[in-house]
C-alpha cells in the first residue's frame, strides 16, 4: 500500500493542476464539486485526508479518474500498478474495503476496483454525472445493490450494470465476505 503522505500530496499536486489547466478558480471548482471553498484549499495544501465522497465528486467535477487523481506516478504508455501500489480508498476496522486498482481518461474516467465487503457492512454512495455507469461483478458472496432506494439481490458468479448517476449503496447480508470487482464510467463534463 503507497504511504498516505505520498497519496496525499499526489492529490494536492493533481487537484491544483487539473483545476488550473480547466481555469477553474476554487469557488468555481466548489461549486462544480458541490464541496466548500475551504475543504479544496485544505486538498489543496495536503492539510486534510478527505471522504471517499468528497475525492469522487472533485474527480468528477474535473472529469478525471479518481486513478488519474490520486495518480503520484505519473508514467509511460504502459502502466503497471503492482498490488502494493493500489490505492484503499474505504476501510472500516472490521476489513471492509474498496481498492482502487486503475484507472484511465479515455474517452472519459474508467476506473476499476476491488471491493471486499464483510457481513453486515455495507458503503453508500452519492450520486455520480449524469450518464456514468457501473459494473460490478459478485466474485464470492452476496450483494445487496441498492440503487435510488430499490435493492437489487446480486449472488456470487453474477454481474450486474446499473445507472450509477442515481444514489446507490453496497450492503453484504450474507455470512462471508462479499468480494467485488467493479468497473466505474464518467462521461467528460461538458464543456
Amino acid at each position: 500500500m503507497p504511504d498516505l503522505d505520498l497519496v496525499a500530496q499526489a492529490l494536492a499536486r493533481n487537484v491544483r493542476q487539473f483545476r488550473t489547466e480547466r481555469a477553474l478558480t476554487l469557488d468555481a471548482l466548489a461549486a462544480r464539486a458541490g464541496v466548500s471553498r475551504g475543504m479544496l484549499i485544505q486538498i489543496e495544501q495536503a492539510r486534510t485526508n478527505p471522504s471517499v465522497g468528497t475525492v469522487v465528486r472533485v474527480a468528477d467535477a474535473l472529469g478525471v479518474s479518481l486513478a488519474r487523481l490520486l495518480d503520484y506516478d505519473q508514467g509511460p504508455v504502459v502502466r503497471l500498478v503492482p498490488q502494493e501500489e493500489a490505492v484503499t480508498l474505504w476501510s472500516t476496522p472490521q476489513g471492509s474495503a474498496a481498492v482502487l486498482l486503475a484507472g484511465v481518461e479515455s474517452p472519459g474516467p474508467l476506473e476499476l476496483w476491488h471491493w471486499s465487503i464483510r457481513p453486515g457492512e455495507g458503503h453508500d454512495s452519492d450520486a455520480h454525472p449524469a450518464g456514468a455507469t457501473e459494473i460490478v461483478r459478485v466474485d464470492a458472496g452476496e450483494l445487496l445493490l441498492v440503487v435510488d432506494g430499490v435493492e437489487h439481490s446480486v449472488p456470487a458468479g453474477t454481474t450486474v450494470t446499473y445507472d450509477a448517476a442515481r444514489p446507490h449503496g453496497y450492503r453484504n447480508p450474507g455470512t462471508e465476505t462479499a468480494r467485488l470487482t467493479m468497473v466505474v464510467s464518467v462521461p467528460l463534463p461538458p464543456g
